[in-house]
């Protein structure tokens, strides 16, 4: 088909042509952005988390006033909660996946460095932190009976050049900190000027919060410190899927029968499921909006091809039937539509991908998401090609269907 005629068209209709070519750019560059949004939401939200999510619970409890029995009150809960008919684990931790808390710590490979390299979530952990979250170890061993200490003495003297001397940390951490190298035994620095080696890797352990964004998100150390029910409040219990309600009831009397002067707080009593549904809602919610402004802008543009196709189908009735009297076929008429508007899409697909990368590189600096990928660029494309396609072909249809006699005789 004669690209010339086409091009010799629109330079006549220049202004209908030019804001249909900016429809097509703005939702171009929007849709491109939000498809990488939509998806990088639904990666956050199937993210792996490294723990045996559907056999935890949690239970958080926390104290009126000071408690000077805080160590010894918290090993007879876990005895009792470890005691109950399903239980196979439970510990005590500072903090748990999910759970918001923002315990952190600064990673230094060198003594001297005066700034971290990276910031690390830090999980204190008992005998039974591995046998409860049901982490997997990939490399390296588990903490000793020996190398356990109590929170309680290294929280009061941490700036008196006192360290925790091993540590877990998650396989990603690994890569940052030691790319391409063995991490275990290797050294570095948190909590004071002492180092710390790495006895162990793990494959997988999120952080309770989303600090550094998602390449952060397991950036994951963890202790070998016995913590207490003053510091975070959490209890998780393990046992199968099936009796974890019940499991949960017994849980709750055993922890209300140790003191009136503590509080269980309910709200926060909850599956490991339940939990991850809650701190991922606003990324469900974030993708569901997206995915409808999408939809919406998509629509926008289609009515917009219509609109204008259908009235320059009428503006060129007498054309039409000129071109068909002298042999045109219904086909022809069709695809010169249809070209007429894929030149169009094109010319506003390409000013788009420019909008979509300044779009993108706004959100970065503002909101720290990633660079957006190239290949989200021909998806975009390709939506938007055929959905012109789709829309002018009811228009070009009529258009076709115009009888060569009825348009001679038309003003």
């Amino acid at each position: 088909m004669e690209i010339r005629p086409i091009l010799s068209t629109l330079r006549r209709h220049k202004t209908a042509a030019a804001l249909i070519v900016l429809e097509i750019a703005l939702t171009c560059a929007i849709i491109c952005n939000s498809l990488f949004m939509i998806s990088d939401r639904i990666t956050q939200v199937f993210e792996t988390s490294g723990i045996a999510e559907k056999e935890l619970l949690r239970l958080q409890i926390v104290s009126i006033g000071n408690d000077a029995e805080q160590d010894a009150r918290t090993r007879a809960d876990l005895a009792a909660l470890r005691a109950i008919p399903g239980v196979k684990a439970a510990t005590v931790l500072n903090q748990v996946p999910f759970g918001w808390s923002s315990w952190n710590s600064g990673i230094r490979l060198k003594q001297e460095d005066e700034r971290p390299m990276l910031n690390a979530t830090t999980y204190l952990a008992d005998e039974q932190f591995v046998d409860t979250l049901g982490v997997n170890i990939v490399a390296g061993r588990n903490f000793t009976a020996d190398e356990y200490r109590e929170a309680t003495d290294l929280l009061n003297r941490i700036g008196n050049d006192d360290s925790v001397p091993v540590a877990l940390i998650t396989r990603a951490l690994a890569e940052r900190m030691f790319p391409g190298e063995d991490p275990i035994g290797k050294e570095f620095y948190a909590w004071s000027e002492s180092p710390t080696r790495v006895i162990g890797v793990m494959e997988h352990l999120v952080r309770p919060n989303t600090l550094g964004g998602p390449s952060a998100r397991e950036y994951t150390i963890v202790f070998p410190l016995r913590t207490h029910y003053n510091l975070g409040g959490n209890y998780l219990v393990r046992t199968d899927p099936e009796r974890r309600q019940e499991v949960m009831e017994q849980a709750k009397q055993v922890l209300r029968a140790g003191g009136n002067d503590r509080i269980l707080m309910e709200e926060n009593s909850l599956t490991m499921e339940e939990m991850r549904s809650k701190f991922h809602s606003g990324s469900r919610s974030m993708a569901w909006l997206l995915g409808v402004v999408c939809v919406a802008l998509m629509l926008i543009t289609a009515l917009g091809i219509i609109g204008l196709a259908s009235f320059w189908v009428q503006q060129r009735t007498k054309q039409i039937g000129v071109r068909r009297a002298l042999g045109a076929t219904r086909g022809q008429i069709l695809r010169y539509f249809q070209t007429e508007n894929f030149i169009l899409a094109s010319i506003g697909i390409a000013i788009g991908m420019l909008l979509a990368f300044a779009i993108n590189q706004v959100l970065m600096g503002k909101y720290d998401t990633a660079r957006l990928p190239l290949y989200y660029l021909p998806t975009g494309a390709l939506m938007l090609w055929g959905l012109g396609q789709l829309a002018v072909y009811a228009p070009a249809r009529r258009a076709a269907s115009i009888p060569p006699a009825t348009a001679t005789r038309s003003a």
